[in-house]
């Protein structure tokens, strides 16, 4: 084999709760993972030289070892001695720095496509081994699908997949950083009404309650991140307008989601989100829903 296509895809957190600041300085986590019908594409091609050259559709991506797609190539080379080099050509879809895990999605497919290309027999858990040291959203990333993740993201149960609906997703014309967002959070200083029921989140999940899930929505990072952007309150206000379910703002932001069960209202919602303000609160809207593991493509 010398090429390999796959797709990377997005992730949006039905409940994201914070637990505690360790002493190494990252967080404790306690979080609903949920994989979402929104993918870039990656096609990987082996070269004979000892190089990485990553190729993408959008200028504003580094094609170097500030991709994580370079990084994960680099440490799949160095962990199994791999002399010969890959060109990676990246159609990107997923929202940039938008708390949907773009980057850490690519950087699963690339694990996945190296072990695929150079024929390596790695197990899941080889890989999500890997994976972590690149982030701690890869291991979810490769694995996919309804999951637990607690730990730093690293710690995973898988769940069922939960009830399908249609998904509307924007992103303002505003990028957040993760690092600063949880930065600024003051976990102790939280309520105990600003925490989600993740464990009520993953009971609904298992009863396939999609109303359980919905009337428990909730994101800590909402407090940190909506007052300083208070876009992501205007389009969880349009989406509920017309029709959502429910609404929430995705990982750090600025990403929000709505859960419609009524496609033509997510339609509808859709066509707002493009209008509102103009056309200048969000250019990227999209219609999708629940990433479905035994009808992927």
């Amino acid at each position: 084999m010398n090429t390999f296509r796959i797709k990377a895809y997005a992730k949006i957190n039905l409940g994201l709760d914070v637990l505690r600041r360790r002493p190494d300085g990252y967080h404790e986590v306690k979080m609903i993972m949920q994989t979402v019908d929104l993918y870039d594409d990656l096609e990987f091609t082996k070269l004979a030289e000892d190089e990485i050259r990553i190729f993408t559709d959008k200028e504003e991506l580094p094609a170097d070892q500030g991709n994580l797609i370079w990084r994960a190539a680099a440490r799949m080379k160095e962990l199994y001695q791999i002399s010969e080099g890959v060109s990676v050509k990246l159609t990107k879809r997923i929202p940039i720095a938008a708390g949907m895990a773009g980057g850490s999605a690519d950087a699963a497919a690339t694990i996945h496509a190296m072990d695929a290309l150079f024929s390596l027999g790695l197990s899941l858990e080889e890989k999500q081994k890997i994976g972590v040291k690149l982030g701690a959203d890869v291991p979810y990333c490769i694995m996919r699908g309804t999951a637990l993740s607690e730990g730093i993201g690293e710690i995973l149960t898988e769940l069922p997949a939960p009830p399908q609906c249609h998904l509307v997703i924007a992103k303002p014309q505003i990028s957040v950083s993760t690092k600063a967002v949880y930065g600024k959070l003051r976990v102790n200083e939280l309520a105990p009404e600003e925490h989600p029921d993740i464990d009520g989140t993953m009971a609904a999940i298992k009863n396939g309650d999609l109303d359980g899930v919905i009337e428990r929505l909730g994101n800590v990072l909402e407090t940190v991140t909506v007052p300083d952007h208070p876009e992501i309150a205007e389009i969880k206000e349009i989406m509920v307008e017309n029709g959502a379910c429910g609404s929430l703002m995705s990982g750090s932001g600025p990403t929000v989601f709505g859960i419609y069960k009524d496609r033509e209202l997510a339609e509808k919602a859709c066509q707002a989100l493009r209008e509102a303000d103009g056309g200048r609160l969000t250019r990227q809207v999209y219609l999708t829903e629940f990433y479905n593991r035994k009808k992927a493509r």
